[in-house]
Parts: structure tokens; C-alpha cells; sequence
């Protein structure tokens, strides 16, 4: 944004104190050297460091340009990407900020500060904590082990409801950037079509002065003018409209406009200009009780579940693992996955939005399984980061729906009042976007249900019971999905399915943990699906993309496993078992062969027709 510098490289990081209560303490812990972004649990040798709950603190000398210090008709903020869990927030000793919540940005005005007086540089100082309790999001308890014969006096652990290990620290950019005191402060873009016109409605927000010019410009991918129109808000009619498709199912998917927004605006310093370009997919969704529709044709959701984890950075940003999970996800025909269970960087959503990778996304909404996380606390937090949330991602074409809880214990009582509000709140932030919860919950005692556009239903048949019983798993799986079709007579995404699976086991029949177990019970799974999806299942999402980080039990070793690919992202078997079948799926969407041409990495097994695309997999599988 603007002229920022990241706080990367060297970052000094301190902890202080050892517990998770919210009290800085005076004395000093280790201090040692620390990159951002990244978790900071993985990257030294020390086991107190990797299971840390409590305070650390981070610190960097930032040099600042002359104009910046100098010139008063700059503003100068600090923006932080993402701090988990809670933070707080100096600039040269004084207090700017603080922030709950641990995926999503803030930030801060610090002009005041950084132009009181001849400075060249500013010291940065942000002390985060990674406690959560019960009113967070995620949610979860600390246990104090009070029996001093089996503890030390004072001994607690953090107890989560989440199957994810509770990473902290810095994990994308610090920056700082800089603006007019008179700026852009917010777009809101929404798209629609009429016929072949597509329309592209605005709204602009401006702060340090009401008396502003404001042009915008929309461009096509060309860099023509297609557009234009002036003032806070309008609409701008594009003819013969390029539309904004998912991945595989146009020639030219994942089409981007350009919407050029310039202020201009007079004040007692003289004349100020602000510029911002914003990328727009020209796009409609909309919801039947059995389809779910983009650009009014029947769109079938076939991708993953993933998370931000991978070896020694954790759920650290970084761009070479982010353009390789790409990579995979086209090498294997997905055109959709669910930001499983927090908000992803801001990079991932901009390059769904080139791609045409479609995206479910979810807020930090996990482990809401105890009754005194549907109070009032919770719930004003809850609508708090669904509005960041909303406020960040409301203008990428790729999001398609928002979600606002993963496996909540939707049959409780409160629960109904709790997602109902939820819900609604969001609907009024975005009233463009169907909304979901994903449920693991019966359909007949769900009380959040009744509230979702779309039903997203987690199982693991013939894993977490009737272990090894693969013939069980499509007659439960019909069940499942004629339970719930006959209760709401809404569209169901199978949200999560899969099977641990150890990279290199081999059993033949198959076992539990084998790489043979794992494609069996997918294959099972895809039997009934192949039958529901005509009519009224809309989507399927494996769980899970890759391995990841889970916190240590009998029943996780080293993480999860339920991967496709391992954590260092090498393909498990059913990789190429679901490869085969996404490709096929694809081929049945609108699907022109010049995709073949432009989408296609390495051998992918990309046809032109039904029939050679047929006579493509027997060659390659």
C-alpha cells in the first residue's frame, strides 16, 4: 500500500513473563532474533519457546524517508497484517494501538508522532499475546494443574476445541505507508449484469475533507477505458461485459477489470490527489434450494480445505509455499477450497482473484463448543470480526460465500439465538453473498440450519467410528444428505471427508493410516456424491490439502495426516485419485479448448471434448 516498508528481516522478539493473564511484568525474559512474517514457536531450538502462551514482545528500529518526518500534508500509518492473538501496539514509547483478533489487519495514524520533532527513525514496539479464552475467537480455556504432587506450583496448559496448533507471532507483513491527510479510505464494489451489460456499482469513502473531486475509470484487461463516471457513488455500464469465471469453466476465466478511483480536493495547504486502483470481476451468485449459481449457470464446488502451515514458519506468510500450493491446487482441476478456519493473507484472496480459485471464506468462528461462548461477550466479538472481516475481503470477485463458524455445537440452546445473529449481521454487511456455518451436527437437532443460505456438513464415516468399515460408508452418507435436503430443501457442500493417512503405508486389503485406506473411503464417498450432485449436493471439499500442525496426542503424530500431500507438499496416492476425478468433473461445466492452452501445467489432462478427454486419462492414469 502506497510507499510502505515492510518490518521484515531482523526482528528483536522478548518475552515477559510466563503466564497468560494480561499483566506486563517488569522483568525481562529471552531475547533473541526473530523474522517476520512468521510464527515465532518453530524457528529456535527451544521448547519453551514452541508451547509458549503469555506475552512476546516484538521490536525494530525503522528508518523513515525525510519527506515523512518533514512534511505535514503527509499522513503516516502503520498497518500490521496479522498478530495473534491479542496485541498492543508503541511507537517510540507511546502507546497507538491495540487489537483483538489474531488474522486480521489494523492500524494506526502515527504522523503526530513520527513529525514532532528531527527524528529519521521510529522504534516500533508490539507486545502480543496468544491466550485464548472462552469470549475469543478461536475459543479456548486455560487449565491450571493444581495438584502440586503431579505439577509445579503455578502449572497450567491452554485447552483448545480446534485440531490446529495455536501458532503465534507476526505472521504476515508490518508496514508502513503513507497518504495525503485528505485520502481514499474505502471502495465498496458489486457487480451485476444486464443481458451481456455488465455493471459495476461503487461506492467511495473519503476522510480530511468533505469538499473532494472524485473521478473513476474503469479499464479492461487491455488497459482501455471501457467507463466512467465521477462522484461518491454510481454505477458504470460495461457492454459486451468480459465476465469473471471460476477456473476451468470459461476459455478466459478469472477476467479482471481495473477500477481507477482519483481525488482531487483543495485545502488550506494547497491542491491534494489521491490515486487507488482496484481490481474488479464482473460476477453474479445467486441460490436455488438445489444450485448454486455464478453468472446464472450451475457452478459444482470440487476443491480442498487448507491451512496456513507448513515447517519451520508456521502459519508465517510466504510467497514461494503460497505459489506453489497454487500450483498444485490447478495441477489437480481444483477450482474451489474454504479458508479453513480463519481468514487467510490478504495475497491468497488477490490471487484467487487472477486465478479463478473460488473461495469460501471463513471467519476464526472454531471451537465454539462450550455454553459460555454463546454470551454476550462472545457474541459482540463474533460481529466485530465478521465486520473486519467483511471490510477486507468484500471486494474480491473469487469469495463467493461467507462462513461464520466451523463445527460450533449448533444443538445447544443459545446457539440458535448466537448464529442466527451472526448471520444476519453479515447478510447487512454484504447483502450480495449467500452465508454459511459448517455443521457436524444431526439435521434434526441443528438450531443454525434454518438460518444458512447453503448447507455445509462435515462427516467421517469409517474413520471416527466404524473404524475400517468402508461398506458402511454410502448408505450413511445417503442418509446424511436425504435427511437434511428433507428438512431445508436447501444445497448441501459435503464441507469435510477424508481419512488419515501416513505417507508410505501400504496395506492391501486396506487399513486404517494406509495410503490404500485413504483412497478406498474417497472413493466411496465419491459414489454417492456422483449420484446427489444431480441433485441438489452442490460441492465437495476434501480434508484435508496438506498435512499440518496439530497439538500433541496419542492420536496425531506429528499433525495431521489427512493430507493429499504431506506437509512438504509431496503427493499421497489419492492425490491422483482425486486428480483424475476433478479433471473429469471440470469437463462437465462450460469448457472451452483453448483452456488447454492457457491452464494447462505440466500434463495436466486437459481435453477438448467428452470423448478425448476420455481417451486423455486412459492414456495418463
Amino acid at each position: 500500500e502506497g510507499m510502505g516498508r515492510p518490518l521484515e528481516r531482523q526482528v528483536e522478539w522478548r518475552c515477559y513473563g510466563t503466564g497468560p493473564d494480561l499483566t506486563l511484568l517488569s522483568q525481562s525474559g529471552p531475547t533473541l532474533d526473530m523474522p517476520v512474517p512468521s510464527s515465532f514457536n518453530d524457528v529456535g531450538q527451544d521448547a519453551q519457546l514452541r508451547s509458549f502462551v503469555g506475552w512476546v514482545w516484538y521490536e525494530r528500529e525503522a528508518v523513515l524517508p525525510q519527506r515523512w518526518t518533514q512534511d505535514l500534508g503527509t499522513r503516516v500509518v502503520l498497518r500490521i497484517g496479522s498478530a495473534h492473538y491479542y496485541a498492543i501496539v508503541w511507537v517510540n514509547g507511546v502507546h497507538v494501538a491495540e487489537h483483538e483478533g489474531g488474522h486480521l489487519p489494523f492500524e494506526a495514524d502515527i504522523s503526530k508522532l513520527v513529525q514532532s520533532g528531527p527524528l529519521s527513525s521510529c522504534r516500533i514496539t508490539i507486545a502480543i499475546n496468544n491466550t485464548l479464552t472462552p469470549h475469543t475467537l478461536p475459543p479456548g480455556t486455560i487449565l491450571y494443574k493444581t495438584d502440586t504432587s503431579k505439577y509445579p506450583k503455578g502449572y497450567f496448559v491452554q485447552d483448545i476445541n480446534f485440531d490446529f496448533f495455536n501458532y503465534a507471532g507476526l505472521h504476515r507483513s508490518v508496514t508502513l505507508y503513507t497518504t495525503p491527510t485528505t485520502y481514499i479510505d474505502d471502495i465498496t464494489v458489486t457487480t451485476g449484469v444486464d443481458q451481456d451489460t455488465g455493471l459495476v456499482n461503487y461506492q467511495i469513502f473519503t476522510q480530511g475533507s468533505e469538499h473532494v473531486q472524485l473521478d473513476v475509470r474503469l479499464l479492461d484487461a487491455d488497459g482501455r477505458v471501457v467507463a466512467d463516471g465521477s462522484g461518491g457513488q454510481g454505477q458504470l455500464q460495461v457492454p459486451a461485459a468480459h465476465l469473471w469465471w471460476p477456473y476451468l469453466m470459461h476459455e478466459h476465466p478469472a477476467y479482471l477489470y481495473s477500477l481507477e478511483v482519483r481525488m482531487t480536493a483543495q485545502t488550506e495547504a494547497g491542491p491534494v490527489a489521491d490515486f487507488y486502483t482496484l481490481p474488479v470481476g464482473i460476477r453474479t451468485v445467486a441460490v436455488t434450494e438445489s444450485q448454486f449459481l455464478i453468472n446464472g449457470k450451475p457452478f459444482y464446488f470440487h476443491g480442498v480445505n487448507k491451512h496456513e502451515d507448513s515447517d519451520v514458519r508456521g502459519k508465517g506468510f510466504d510467497w514461494a509455499l503460497l505459489m506453489k500450493d497454487f500450483n498444485l491446487l490447478r495441477w489437480l482441476g481444483a477450482n474451489a477450497f474454504r479458508t479453513s478456519h480463519y481468514p487467510y493473507a490478504e495475497e491468497v484472496m488477490q490471487l484467487c482473484d487472477r486465478y479463478g480459485i473460488v473461495v469460501i471464506d471463513e471467519c476464526p468462528g472454531v471451537g465454539i463448543v462450550l455454553p459460555q461462548s454463546y454470551g454476550n461477550a462472545s457474541l459482540q466479538h463474533h460481529l466485530q470480526v465478521m465486520e473486519e472481516l467483511v471490510r477486507r475481503d468484500k471486494n474480491h470477485p473469487a469469495i463467493v460465500m461467507w462462513s461464520v463458524a466451523n463445527e460450533p455445537t449448533s444443538s445447544l440452546k443459545p446457539a440458535g439465538y448466537y448464529l442466527k445473529t451472526v448471520i444476519a449481521h453479515t447478510k447487512a454487511l454484504d447483502p450480495t453473498r449467500p452465508v454459511t456455518f459448517v455443521t457436524n451436527s444431526n439435521f434434526e437437532g441443528d438450531l443454525g440450519a434454518p438460518y444458512v443460505d447453503v448447507i455445509c456438513v462435515n462427516s467421517y464415516y469409517s474413520w471416527y467410528h466404524d473404524y475400517g468399515h468402508l461398506e458402511v460408508i454410502q448408505l450413511q452418507l445417503r442418509t446424511q444428505f436425504e435427511g437434511w435436503y428433507r428438512t431445508y430443501h436447501k444445497p448441501i457442500i459435503q464441507s469435510e471427508y477424508g481419512a488419515e493417512t501416513i505417507a508410505g503405508f501400504h496395506e492391501d486389503p486396506p487399513l486404517m493410516f494406509t495410503e490404500e485406506y485413504q483412497k478406498s473411503l474417497l472413493e466411496q464417498y465419491h459414489l454417492v456424491l456422483d449420484q446427489k450432485r444431480k441433485e441438489y449436493v452442490v460441492g465437495e471439499l476434501i480434508w484435508n490439502f496438506a498435512d499440518f500442525m496439530t497439538n500433541q496426542s496419542p492420536q496425531r503424530p506429528v499433525g495431521n495426516r489427512k493430507g493429499i500431500f504431506t506437509r512438504q507438499r509431496q503427493p499421497k496416492s489419492a492425490a491422483f485419485l482425486l486428480r483424475e476425478r476433478y479433471w473429469k468433473l471440470a469437463n462437465e461445466t462450460r469448457y472451452h479448448p483453448s483452456v488447454a492452452k492457457s491452464q494447462c501445467l505440466g500434463n495436466e489432462p486437459v481435453p477438448t471434448v467428452k470423448k478425448k478427454a476420455n481417451k486423455a486419462l486412459r492414456l495418463l492414469f
